[in-house]
């Protein structure tokens, strides 16, 4: 006779068979939900829905639109790419790279820069994904010892993974098969093809997009061009071929032969190179006064405000900083988010009409008395603060909403100079396990709250969802309306930060709701082998997050 266990479920209890897959049982629920459920977490442990129940407890359905069912889905629908290519071209066998992120997709290449990919190509691609689909063929999971996963990689000519594995910590590796294509991936896998119906393939630039659903998760959406940041992304891709590591394993390879201090001197000049020409082209044009330079968290806007104004100083421009917190309403007129909490990202939390009029007079050449925030009292003040501007000064402004044209709607557009920032991760997992930008920034935050603010990672992880809100409605729509990007990113980051997150990251107790994502976030670090500090300069924009600038940071 069966052993029925007992779960909670959508805030009933039920009793299940012993040994039944989560997969079983999410096939009951599924009209519950508006997306595809493709993860579970049990107990408090994110699980993929193979995985049988075995014990009470708590189960909880993750679909296509919560962050982990996302993620878990993109990489499948890798996967199914992956394989689709070895059934087109059988011998051939090309191997595509995942580069980056953009817009709604990842940019993809084929690693054979002798393969035409044209319309037909990927016309058929998308044809053989679809039938695989069709077939509904199982991902299939199994665990081997690491080195003998090392092994298979290096038989089968992937390098980044047969690196990345040689560094691996953990005894064994789990490895993926589909209909006989073998791979490894970061995080878990949906159990077989046919739930990845949603997808498309579209020409872009000198690759190709593979693209999902993002708002409505069951079509897709049209892939708008971002220009402006696939060229900075595709340049910070060939900083790292030029330091020879375009993944973490090659990283690793570095560090382990002693080239850590090389890769720090290197990658430092290649920013303050980029920095400079930015300097160049603001001092050239004696029409910009207002440099206003925004980004989304933990982006090192701070430090690099005070690296360009020291370049500007070099270029005989004198820079003064304005930080657009110092325009916040007071504390009691803030507006009301949708939950009804005060909302310090929306625009109309800063005094626009007076952040205008001070501009306006500083531009006319007018001494002007500038407010400050103070953030303990909750209240603007106005101290000895005066500020009066001429033919060689610059305004170097700072804040979320400093490309948004309606908060500088009254300055003459030749007089703005817009910089958007961001930590564009140019580091890859492996060919086929792009390392995520959002994940680059989360954990600089967390080191940097943990020093400065007294927050636990606990706590950053807990705010990081409403500070993604902010950053998707107030920040990501204006950055391609900038003059210039730039990547704050450095490719040796990881490992750095490795040495201060991993102990915050460890102290997040089991039984939170932020367990899932820190563990996942510890699986990212174990990674990475760890980089000291001393060699790192003082200006460096890390020094921001870990301590130890020469700047006010």
């Amino acid at each position: 006779m069966s052993e029925l266990i007992k779960l909670e479920i959508l805030d009933e209890t039920v009793d299940v068979e012993r040994q039944t897959t989560m997969e079983e049982i999410a096939k009951r629920y599924a009209d519950r939900y508006d997306d595809d459920i493709v993860l579970a977490v049990y107990n408090g442990k994110l699980c993929e829905l193979r995985k049988k129940i075995k014990q009470p407890g708590t189960l909880k359905f993750l679909t296509t639109a919560d962050r982990n069912g996302r993620r878990a889905y993109c990489r499948s629908v890798v996967f199914l790419m992956q394989r689709a290519v070895e059934r087109l071209c059988p011998k051939e066998k090309p191997d595509i790279r995942v580069m980056f992120s953009l817009d709604n997709g990842y940019f993809c290449r084929m690693d054979d820069e002798n393969f035409v990919v044209d319309e037909k190509f990927l016309s058929d691609l998308k044809a053989e994904m679809l039938s695989l689909v069709k077939e509904d063929l199982p991902l299939d999971k199994y665990a081997v010892h690491t080195r003998e996963a090392e092994a298979m990689f290096r038989e089968r000519g992937m390098e980044s993974k047969e690196k990345l594995l040689r560094y691996r910590s953990s005894s064994n590796t789990n490895i993926y098969d589909l209909d006989g294509c073998v791979d490894y991936f970061y995080g878990y896998m949906v159990p077989s093809t046919g739930f990845l119906k949603y997808f498309d393939l579209s020409l872009y630039k000198d690759g190709f997009m593979l693209l999902f659903p993002r708002k409505n998760m069951k079509q897709v959406d049209e892939f708008n061009p971002s220009g402006k940041l696939y060229s900075v992304l595709r340049t910070s891709a060939r900083w790292s071929d030029t330091l020879d590591i375009p993944t973490v394993g090659a990283l690793n390879d570095a560090i382990s032969k002693g080239r850590t201090g090389q890769i720090i001197l290197m990658q430092e000049a290649l920013m303050e190179e980029r920095i400079g020409s930015l300097a160049a082209q603001i001092a050239q044009d004696p029409s910009k006064k207002f440099v206003m330079i925004a980004g989304p968290s933990s982006s090192g806007k701070t430090t690099f405000s005070h690296r360009l104004s020291v370049q500007l100083e070099a270029r005989g421009i004198h820079p003064h900083p304005i930080p657009l917190d110092d325009y916040y309403l007071n504390r009691d007129q803030m507006p009301l988010d949708e939950f009804g909490e005060k909302d310090f990202e929306a625009l109309e939390g800063l005094d626009i009409e007076l952040f205008n009029s001070d501009m306006n007079r500083l531009l006319k050449g007018e001494r002007v008395l500038l407010p400050s925030f103070n953030f303990t009292t909750g209240k603007r003040e106005y101290k000895d603060k005066y500020l009066q501007i001429g033919a060689d000064d610059v305004l170097v402004i700072e804040g979320i909403h400093g490309l948004n044209d309606k908060l500088s709607y009254s300055l003459p557009v030749e007089s703005k100079f817009k910089i958007y920032i961001s930590a564009l991760t140019q580091l890859a997992i492996d060919e086929h396990n792009p390392l995520s930008t959002t994940d680059g920034r989360l954990i600089r935050r967390i080191v940097r709250d943990a020093r400065t603010r007294g927050t636990s990672a606990k706590e950053t992880i807990a705010m990081w969802d409403s500070v993604r809100r902010g950053e998707e409605k107030n920040i990501f729509p204006f950055q391609e309306g900038a003059d210039a990007m730039f990547n704050s990113a450095l490719v040796y980051e990881m490992a750095v930060m490795k040495i201060y997150a991993v102990p915050q990251l460890f102290a997040i107790p089991r039984d939170c709701p932020e367990y899932v994502e820190a563990k996942r976030l510890l699986k990212l670090m174990d990674y990475f082998l760890p980089i000291p500090t001393e060699d790192i300069p003082k200006t460096s924009l890390i020094r921001e997050f870990i301590g130890g600038s020469c700047f006010k940071v």
